[in-house]
């Protein structure tokens, strides 16, 4: 799988963990009329992690893991813009982290160096008191303490500008941090109640890092001289592309199983090269190269017979017998040439059967990340800046087909998630999907047509200026195409016959009050390509049922207590039959003889630009993409695949705003309220005209978004937060910038005698206990 990041801008999951372009789903469909949120509601069930568990009394003593990681790390401090995956992982293992993840995603208290963390005073401001392992220790002797706790509040607090940090949250709520009753003791007193405060102080640096400006910025950048974990960092090796971790004499937990830990940075697409190559224990894999692995268990059982799978092994009796006779034929020119590809045949074949041989020693594990692959929607400008457009393509698409598609031959559950800010599992989660609807694609069309997009409009000459027809929609922006790929065909025929869409009167037009969508506000700009787009010939499929009645009162019933008068506005569309704008207005016919034909607007065809990544990791990716292009078209919208370098897909596409679609994925987080509110926070205009998306790289939100938001992180009653979350994710479904597809596959390989190691799921490493099974249990080779 590709491995494409969306940039986490200034805050990032304190996890930090890779955002890969592919996911996968999980369950549950909980009825949201009458939710609240002193009800019990169902949570799904995490997936299972597979790790290949063992206590540690079964975990051999020493030996060295070899663990890919996807690149060097950028820098060591976490907490810096350019940290990544392997930041995060370095960290985990040599610095303090004072809550980690249990295999459902919830923090838990790490007794290694905390003896307990609790909210010792609500009023007049909240207090934490942490107290500490009093074995706890840096590898240089001093003991860690409120010292460290205070460097590190000064440092990310965002009052001091020398200091170059990615991100505050949280750290910004704090108004000191002091010694307690004791050396032991830490108290943290906030200017405002702080619901995420267990996020804070982990990774923990010494104070020697985040003490001063130069320290913070550049010291930490490629070296830790002091650290605290079970690990401690031997070497980085920058020609080598390893880093290698070793015991730390110092630590006072239980000791590592292993001697050396050493982080390998290996390409995906080098990966099976380098397990057949033996020279790593441990990789993530996309599912190409697990499927390999498996072909490779399964011929390891053939006895010696020839391979089931690989070159040659589809080669028929026949037409080995034809390749034999022209190689010893009486036309020498011939039968040279057929030898020599004789010989490139047998040689690639002795190769993949040398590979497959070693693979055979290794097995996938496999469980479902805690990140998902959602279908972006540009709502900043052009078609998908009306919000009936976006939810009639959110209606569009089967996500349940589009899950099964990428988790059903892997073996994992395909259910696509029913929250932005959760996942199945987490407590967290319910499913606020309804607030949307399910697919049904009569309402898609009648959504379109609502928005003036009809198979007349094809043929409509643009209205006069000042007219409302005579604002020209806009169907992207202007980009550089040198280097985009594109996916083009000819235009689809258009049925014979056509049925117009019955226009309806204006008061029954959904209302978009208390939905503030960016672009909205700005006229819609001329696009010189509108006219010229090229589209996929692609094969009209039977429509969906009709969604029920009883999924509109669901949605109807999200109407929130306390919303401002715009969202009260918006509640009475609700009370009319769903979210507002999340059905079209009633009576409002979908075009029904021309379904799947081409729709416009005063003569401009309805066409978005859909921006995948073109590496050679991202085909599932593309496929997936090639669904979702089939779905839009049997509702009329036409789109254009265009192909870019993995390098420039988040840079000069995503985050520059250049796409009307895309595929990309986002982590869930156990503190939602402080890591998800960067994504989903409605964009700001700047002195310059542009907008401030901090990571909103949809460009949809509202204000009303944002204060749901605000009043979670300031919410210390778990249930309280929790319906407040639930309210923001149902107006995010019903806002339709974001539509989330599939969870994301987590698939490992790992060497057969590696326990406690392998797909983690939602939880974390234990890294004193990964290690080797002892030649006892060990499996036979």
């Amino acid at each position: 799988m590709s491995q494409v990041e969306a940039p986490r801008g200034r805050t990032c999951s304190r996890r930090l963990r890779p955002v890969a372009l592919l996911a996968s789903g999980v369950l549950v469909l909980p009825v949201l009329a009458g939710c609240s949120s002193g009800e019990e509601q169902s949570r799904g069930n995490p997936p299972a992690q597979d790790i290949s568990p063992a206590d540690r009394e079964l975990v051999a003593d020493g030996g060295t893991l070899r663990w890919a990681v996807d690149t060097m790390p950028a820098t060591l401090n976490s907490f810096q813009a350019d940290a990544d995956a392997t930041t995060g992982r370095i960290a985990g293992a040599v610095l303090p982290a004072l809550f980690t993840l249990d295999a459902e995603g919830r923090p838990q208290r790490n007794p290694d160096y905390l003896e307990s963390a609790e909210i010792v005073e609500r009023e007049p401001k909240q207090v934490v008191l942490y107290k500490l392992n009093q074995q706890a220790v840096w590898s240089d002797g001093r003991e860690i303490g409120a010292p460290d706790f205070l460097a590190q509040w000064r440092a990310l607090s965002g009052k001091d500008s020398s200091y170059w940090t990615a991100r505050n949250a949280g750290y910004d709520r704090i108004q000191k941090v002091e010694r307690g009753a004791n050396d032991l003791e830490v108290k943290v007193t906030f200017t405002k109640p702080y619901a995420d405060w267990q996020s804070l102080f982990t990774p923990l640096y010494p104070k020697d890092v985040t003490g001063t400006p130069a320290a913070f910025n550049d010291g930490a950048r490629t070296k830790l001289k002091v650290t605290a974990g079970p690990f401690r960092i031997s070497k980085i090796d920058q020609k080598a592309d390893t880093t290698t971790l070793v015991r730390n004499p110092r630590w006072w937990g239980d000791r590592p199983k292993l001697d050396e830990l050493v982080l390998s940075a290996v390409p995906r697409e080098k990966r099976v090269a380098a397990l057949a190559a033996g020279s790593l224990d441990l990789a993530a894999v996309d599912p190409s190269a697990a499927e390999r692995i498996a072909y490779a268990v399964k011929d390891a059982g053939r006895g010696g017979r020839p391979l089931a799978y690989g070159p040659g092994a589809a080669r028929t009796p026949s037409a080995a017998l034809k390749s034999w006779a022209m190689a010893h034929g009486s036309d020498e020119e011939l039968a040279e040439v057929a030898q020599q590809a004789r010989k490139r045949a047998a040689e690639a074949e002795k190769k993949y059967a040398q590979e497959q041989s070693a693979l055979s020693k290794y097995e996938v594990r496999k469980s479902l990340e805690p990140a998902y692959t959602q279908l972006a929607l540009n709502g900043e400008s052009g078609p998908l800046a009306d919000d009936r457009v976006r939810r009639a393509i959110a209606r569009a698409l089967n996500r349940k087909e589009l899950a099964e598609t990428v988790l059903t031959p892997l073996g994992l559950p395909a259910e696509p998630p029913g929250n932005h800010l959760a996942l199945a599992g987490q407590a967290a989660y319910t499913d606020n999907s309804a607030a949307l609807g399910e697919q049904d694609t009569q309402e898609a069309q009648a959504l379109l047509a609502d928005a003036g997009w009809t198979p007349e409009g094809l043929r409509e000459e643009p209205a006069k200026a000042g007219g409302e027809a005579g604002k020209p929609e806009e169907n992207g922006k202007d980009g550089k195409e040198e280097d985009k790929k594109k996916t083009t065909g000819k235009a689809s025929a258009e049925p014979s016959s056509r049925a117009s869409a019955a226009s309806q009167n204006k008061k029954d037009a959904a209302s978009d009050d208390g939905l503030y969508i960016v672009g909205d506000d700005k006229p819609a700009a001329r696009d010189p390509r509108s006219g010229s787009r090229v589209t996929h010939v692609l094969a009209p499929a039977p429509g969906a049922a009709l969604q029920s009645v009883a999924v509109r009162r669901q949605a109807a019933s999200l109407t929130d207590d306390g919303a401002g008068p715009a969202d009260r506005a918006a509640g009475k569309a609700e009370d009319k039959g769903g979210m507002a704008g999340a059905y079209a207005p009633r009576g409002t016919a979908a075009p029904g003889a021309a379904a799947g034909g081409a729709l416009g607007k005063d003569g401009k065809p309805l066409s978005l630009r859909f921006v995948l990544p073109s590496g050679a990791g991202s085909e599932v990716l593309r496929t997936v993409g090639d669904k979702i292009a089939q779905m839009l078209d049997r509702v009329g919208v036409r789109t254009e695949i265009i192909k870019v370098d993995d390098a420039s897909f988040f840079k000069d596409h995503i985050a520059s705003g250049d796409y009307d679609l895309a595929l990309y994925s986002w982590p869930s987080s156990p503190f939602p309220a402080t890591d998800a509110r960067p994504i989903y926070a409605k964009p700001k205009p700047a002195s310059d005209g542009s907008l401030l998306v901090e990571q909103n790289y949809t460009r949809v939100g509202t204000d009303y978004i944002d204060q749901l938001f605000t009043q979670a992180a300031g919410e210390l009653d778990a249930d309280a937060a929790r319906d407040l979350m639930r309210r923001a994710d149902a107006r995010i479904w019903a806002a339709a910038g974001s539509v989330p597809l599939y969870q994301r596959p987590e698939l490992v390989a790992a060497r057969k005698q590696v326990v406690n190691a392998g797909a983690f799921g939602f939880g974390e490493p234990r890294y004193q206990d990964i290690g080797f099974k002892t030649a006892a249990t060990a499996p036979k080779q």
